[in-house]
């Protein structure tokens, strides 16, 4: 098979005449149940959850009252997105989503490769959708009194890395009450948790609960699942206007100054954090083949769950950073944190109790759209025909969602949630770069039939460039110091908690007396504990790097520096590179702005995840493609004309 093979692309009218001659006979035919309502409800049953419940406190006390910027700006980066997304929808309206509408604009090794990505999007995100519902569970659980052992209510390498930490900081001189509440769990998990051997049996279970009863739930049918889902979705929108509501009369706006304390810096630092936020309004466009007119209520489902998200996260923001000093936000449960702070301790069990239904929620939306991926690259001949069975009586794809059940519970047991967090993110923002690409080779084609939906045009051939100059003028007359800090790759001095956590004995007793050397206050004679020493002068940035300059430690310790600290720039330099590319893209072709927005504002939020999450991406698509050449290639339904029609 020729190399070209690999491009090569199934048409829109034989993806159409494929799903009427499936309705016609009946054969792996979805049911369909699905108006713009249910979409737009879906959309805010997937977006409503870790969110709102929890990365809000971390964004928002990074960035301050000035987080609902970012807040806008990822609503429109995903609208851009959107556009592109109802575009296809429109075009193309069959399950498979990114996957599909790939297959139809760039050709088979690409969508492989999106449809491997999504996989990293729906499975990964749902296992961490469930970690974090275990974590809000337990906690209410903890509220009525009931305590789970610990090393059944975390993964094995929060409990592992925790507890590691924790012994390098008591090390240091910290007492084990002193340690944050997260390293308490963690090492106690560690130490109580059941061993075989050396390996210590911890595991999420939690976790393994939920999952197993949402698959259920969508294994039964998409009616019981709108339902479960529309129920959800009225009880946590209640719960979150009871929250501004209330939370309105306890604003005091002098916590809004200053409104951006830490600069744009700060904003865009929770910009990871945030677009997770927003995941999940592209599962909509998996359940293309149940809705009652696609065509129509996909595009419209999409808009209106962001929109009215987004209203609710800037109302949400606003409230929290005017309600207590936005410093104070840094937590995993800041609704509930903020109300507790004010003694409004029945708001903080509504809060504890909807939260418990706004990730349940999330999974089963989430939980919905990976077995419809994988029942369209089935269809395809991509994957096993198995994959493509639909259960005669409940009209789901069955195998695939009881595959996804197990692909989610086993590694919710044990993986880390900063880690799938970001994995998701990247698996995600790569969909919506290819879905916007995408809208873009299409634009000029006249063979391609058109939905109801066209994305409004717009010539981008002057615009880009001139946002771009605009972009230069700003990062070198007012963003200076990190611009050239980012260029010349200047050393970073690193912070307190990871000098004390990397040394070793006989290094911390060196730290220890020459802190103790320098100590004018006394506090060494008040604790041994070094964390809190040296982090003591974090507040005065140039006394802080004077003092780590004397530390008697070796500067690698105490500096990120050369090849280790510019390989976490290589994915920016990989986003200004490309972006120069789009902008010559664009003066030749006249492109579209609003999916070259998308393009640009998604691939800038993958430049922001670390280099790690970029490594494992890219193994994760090496094994993809091993898959593709060994299988998926011979198997294709291209290499079988007659099978396609």
């Amino acid at each position: 098979m020729a190399l070209s093979g690999l491009f090569r692309k199934k048409t829109v009218q034989d993806i159409l005449k494929q799903v009427a001659k499936n309705e016609a006979d009946g054969h792996n035919a979805l049911g369909k149940h699905l108006t713009t309502r249910d979409l737009t409800a879906f959309g805010i049953a997937a977006i409503v959850g870790a969110g709102i419940f929890s990365t809000i406190g971390k964004a928002s006390a990074d960035g301050g009252p000035a987080v609902i910027f970012l807040f806008l700006f990822t609503a429109l980066a995903c609208s851009f997105a959107a556009f592109a997304y109802a575009e296809f929808a429109s075009m193309v309206p069959v399950s498979g989503s990114a996957y599909t509408y790939s297959y139809v604009a760039f050709g088979e090794i690409i969508a492989w490769i999106i449809g491997w990505a999504l996989i990293m999007e729906y499975a990964v995100g749902n296992i961490t959708v469930a970690i974090s519902w275990s974590d809000y569970f337990t906690g209410l659980l903890q509220s009525g009194r009931i305590h789970l052992p610990q090393w059944i209510q975390m993964d094995y390498l929060t409990a592992s890395n925790g507890f590691k930490d924790a012994t390098a900081l008591m090390q240091g001189g910290k007492s084990y009450d002193n340690l944050g509440r997260g390293l308490q769990e963690a090492y106690t998990a560690w130490t109580t948790a059941p061993t075989i051997g050396s390996f210590h049996f911890v595991a999420d279970l939690p976790a393994l609960f939920i999952i197993i009863l949402i698959t259920a739930l969508v294994y039964r049918g998409m009616k019981e699942s709108r339902n479960a889902s529309n129920l959800m979705v009225v009880v946590k929108l209640c719960v979150v206007l009871l929250v501004i509501a209330v939370g309105v009369f306890y604003v005091d706006t002098a916590n809004w100054d200053p409104f951006a304390p830490n600069g744009v810096s700060g904003v865009l630092k929770g910009v990871s954090a945030v677009f997770f936020a927003y995941i999940g309004f592209d599962a909509i466009s998996t359940t293309a083949e149940e809705c009652k007119n696609p065509q129509r209520d996909l595009p419209r489902g999409m808009m209106w769950a962001i929109i009215i998200c987004t209203i609710l996260y800037i109302a949400i923001a606003l409230v929290l950073t005017g309600m207590v000093n936005y410093n104070e936000l840094n937590v995993g449960d800041p609704l509930a944190f903020v109300f507790d702070k004010l003694n409004l301790k029945w708001m903080s069990g509504i809060i504890a109790v909807s939260a418990v239904v706004a990730m349940a929620s999330v999974l089963l939306v989430f939980q919905m759209g990976q077995p419809r991926i994988w029942m369209s690259m089935s269809r395809d001949g991509l994957l096993p025909k198995k994959f493509s069975t639909v259960h005669p009586k409940f009209k789901t794809p069955s195998f695939a969602t009881i595959v996804t059940g197990f692909v989610v519970a086993v590694p919710a047991l044990f993986l880390n949630l900063t880690m799938v967090t970001d994995l998701c993110s990247i698996g995600t923002l790569f969909a919506f770069v290819l879905v916007c690409a995408g809208v873009l080779v299409l634009q000029d084609k006249t063979d391609i039939p058109r939905g109801k939906f066209k994305t409004p045009y717009v010539n981008s051939k002057f615009i880009l460039p001139v946002l771009m100059i605009a972009g230069l003028y700003y990062a070198f007359n007012f963003n200076n110091k990190a611009t050239m800090a980012f260029i010349n790759n200047q050393a970073q001095t690193n912070d307190a908690t990871t000098i004390i956590t990397s040394l070793d004995k006989e290094q911390s007793a060196k730290v220890f007396n020459y802190l103790k050397s320098i100590d004018v206050h006394d506090k060494t004679a008040k604790t041994a504990d070094l964390e809190h020493l040296l982090s003591q002068y974090q507040d005065d940035e140039a006394k802080y790097t004077e003092v780590v300059k004397g530390l008697p430690i070796s500067d690698s310790l105490k500096y990120e520096s050369g090849f280790s600290l510019f390989k976490h720039k290589i994915p920016m330099w990989i986003f200004l590179f490309v972006l120069v590319g789009l902008a010559v893209w664009a003066f030749r072709k006249n492109l579209s702005l609003i999916p070259l927005l998308g393009l640009i504002c998604c691939l800038y939020m993958m430049a922001e995840l670390s280099v790690w999450n970029w490594i494992y991406f890219t193994i994760w698509l090496l094994i993809g493609l091993f898959i593709y050449f060994s299988y998926s290639r011979k198997n294709s339904k291209l290499n079988f004309p007659a099978e396609v029609r």
